[in-house]
């Protein structure tokens, strides 16, 4: 009996340590921003300095569920925000996972007017979840309680209602781009956007602390103009590694360096976590 006591006491002590740890470690009360290594796709969670959870995109597979584990309390179930930034496979295939395994609050996405097999199957388990949906176009908001926003730039209704029914090669230019703020932070998520579509939206944009470069670094995702406009501290590229595609291209990468740009890329370094207190940041990886 009293081995039996002490042995459940030494577990009890074990797991006050564990919720200890866990506490301090997901509640600093700072932003967190973590672009996951899914491989050739994007996955980004952030999580507010109030402690609510946002993921936008969901990678090819399930390996952003691993990324989840790593970066929020293993009580925590529940998303307050979803974002789906264009319906392809190597963004939407882990979401039916993550939304299987968690409590989502509302799902946002562009409007999809060729629904796949996979898009399909998950709205069903967002329905099953009675997740609330609604579709983003430029200047919607999302805003967190704790000082956090973010803001559509893009796509504006009228170019979803032109371009929509193109097909999948459409797709990428009607990906929704994403800027949050926290009080003097500002990150940009950019999906799988070309260089062309954020011309578009060249009159909302300024200087910024955190690009994710869009497109997993196809050539066409950035130019010089862009860069001067946004002039990024630090960028990251979420790639899988030998991908078929070349990305990132040899074009992009020199573009980053030649403007003094930290980049850090998923495949060489794997989860890329910045933390930032609204004032100043650090990466952490």
């Amino acid at each position: 009996m009293k081995k039996a006591f002490l042995t459940l006491s030494a577990l009890l002590f074990l797991l006050g340590c564990i919720l200890v740890y866990q506490n301090i470690n997901y509640n600093d009360k700072k932003l967190h921003v973590v672009i996951c290594n899914v491989g050739q796709g994007d996955a980004i969670f952030i999580r507010t300095p109030g402690g609510s959870d946002i993921l936008i995109d969901g990678g090819p597979d399930d390996s952003v569920l691993a990324c989840l584990g790593r970066h929020m309390p293993f009580w925590d179930k529940t998303l307050e925000v979803m974002i789906l930034t264009h319906p392809h496979a190597d963004h939407l295939t882990g979401l039916i996972d993550v939304a299987k395994k968690y409590a989502v609050l509302v799902f946002g996405a562009e409007k999809n007017a060729n629904p796949s097999s996979t898009y399909k199957e998950f709205i069903k388990q967002l329905d099953k979840n009675h997740t609330q949906q609604r579709f983003l176009y430029q200047d919607d908001k999302f805003t967190v309680k704790d000082g956090i926003s973010l803001k559509t730039l893009w796509p504006t209704q009228e170019w979803v209602d032109q371009n929509s029914a193109g097909g999948s090669s459409s797709e990428n230019g009607l990906s929704v781009i994403e800027l949050l703020s926290y009080k003097n932070f500002e990150a940009l998520f950019t999906g799988d956007a070309q260089a062309s579509d954020i011309e578009k939206i060249e009159s909302m944009l300024g200087v910024i602390d955190f690009l994710k470069v869009p497109h997993h670094g196809s050539k066409s995702a950035l130019t010089e103009e862009v860069l001067n406009i946004l002039n990024p501290k630090i960028a990251a590229i979420s790639v899988g590694a030998k991908n078929k595609y070349g990305h990132p291209t040899a074009f992009l990468l020199s573009l980053l360096k030649d403007k003094n740009i930290k980049t850090l890329r998923t495949d060489q370094v794997g989860d890329i976590e910045i933390i930032s207190d609204g004032r100043s940041f650090l990466t952490k990886n």
